[in-house]
């Protein structure tokens, strides 16, 4: 059994308030649950304006299939125009660990 998590730590645009924020962040962990079929949350932040943490996790019995939709979680996070994505933080565990 492999473990995968994300973190994004992320900049947002154009915010002014914390519902401006939850309109910016809730459809990205939404997106990420849909089309990946990951868990995904607000981790981290929930009280500043402009940055927000989303953490992301999956379990997977191929390490290699694990990696892939990390990877395109990833993509997809990085390529949204209204979020600065500034840095991502990724963990693989195994049940040995």
């Amino acid at each position: 059994m492999y473990v995968g998590t994300l973190s994004f730590d992320l900049l947002l645009g154009d915010v002014r308030s914390l519902k401006e924020k939850r309109s910016v962040v809730k459809p990205i962990v939404a997106e990420l649950q849909r089309k990946f079929s990951v868990s995904a949350a607000e981790v981290s932040g929930q009280n500043l304006h402009r940055r927000a943490e989303i953490g992301v996790a999956m379990v997977s019995g191929d390490p290699g299939h694990l990696s892939d939709v990390l990877d395109r979680c990833e993509r997809l996070v990085a390529a949204r125009p209204e979020v600065e994505l500034l840095s991502v933080r990724r963990r693989l565990h195994t049940d040995e660990d």
